[in-house]
């Protein structure tokens, strides 16, 4: 009921308004947390991965339940702050016995948050984890597009991987030592270190455990989604849900990159694929091609 009234305001309300009624959901959330599930999933990313796919498929499952007013909460990056019952606000209010669900969010900034997986390990034990990874290069240059468009990128995208590692030299180190800083260089600008996905799914697997994570090949998502969500769901020991369409949503098509620039950050993401490749015990598909 409550994400039929949210869909409905989202359409139909002005920003203000909307954020008003925002916040009258997680007053009550706040009040109710201790009646309200705690997730038993969580998609960690990465952006520009085809999160935004993954929660609408898994919005329809009819054993899971999403956030009440949006796809993800931010909690274990930039919200952690707030505290855990801030955290179970955004949660439906637990349903009883064979009609209970398991809750979930998606974020496409805690596989990169130096800080999340160990804070989703502590407050959310047995916790499963999904991590979709994509052809790094095709998710650079969709998640500087998405920047643009949102305001948050001023630079083309080759001076922005040009000029990466200025503007976030040091701010992965400073997360990590300091649990109550943000950085929106970290989160905005780090196009190249977000698709090094070896270390961020290693360090996931060392706080929840091997058997809790599972990582989802993108590109194999996009080309053939129905096979790869049942798939998943098979994985997760959840009843298969077969959805009648699957869309691209929150796509930003984009101009073909310059073939020496691919080539160029394809070196670069030689040594991370491979470790990814020792991780995944096979080649992820984008590297496949060129095999």
């Amino acid at each position: 009921m409550i994400r039929t009234i949210t869909g409905r305001l989202r359409q139909r309300l002005p920003l203000p308004a909307r954020r008003a009624a925002r916040a009258v959901l997680l007053a009550w959330g706040w009040l109710t947390a201790d009646l309200r599930e705690r997730p038993g999933l969580v998609v960690v990313g990465a952006q520009r991965a085809g999160t935004t796919t993954l929660f609408r498929l898994l919005s329809d499952h009819p054993q899971l339940s999403r956030p009440s007013v949006s796809k993800g909460t931010g909690y274990f990056d930039d919200g952690y702050r707030h505290g855990a019952r801030w955290y179970r606000a955004h949660f439906p209010l637990r349903r009883p016995g064979r009609w209970r669900q398991i809750a979930f969010e998606c974020s496409g900034y805690y596989l990169f948050h130096p800080l999340a997986a160990e804070r989703i390990a502590r407050d959310l034990p047995g916790c499963r984890v999904v991590v979709l990874v994509r052809d790094p290069v095709a998710r650079a240059y969709s998640a500087h597009r998405h920047e643009l468009a949102r305001g948050f990128e001023t630079l083309s995208f080759s001076e922005a991987v040009g000029k990466e590692q200025e503007r976030t030299s040091g701010l992965t180190e400073l997360l990590a030592a300091d649990p109550t800083s943000v950085s929106y260089a970290h989160r905005h600008f780090a196009y190249l270190q977000r698709g090094e996905y070896a270390a961020q799914v290693r360090r996931f697997v060392d706080a929840v455990g091997a058997d809790n994570v599972f990582v989802v090949d993108a590109d194999e998502l996009f080309a053939d989604p129905v096979a790869v969500y049942v798939g998943l769901q098979e994985r997760l020991g959840l009843a298969v849900h077969r959805p009648e369409h699957v869309g691209r949503w929150n796509e930003r098509p984009g101009a073909p990159l310059p073939a020496s620039l691919v080539a160029t950050l394809r070196a670069h993401f030689d040594p991370h694929d491979a470790e990814l490749a020792e991780l995944l015990g096979h080649l992820p598909s984008w590297r496949k091609e060129s095999a």
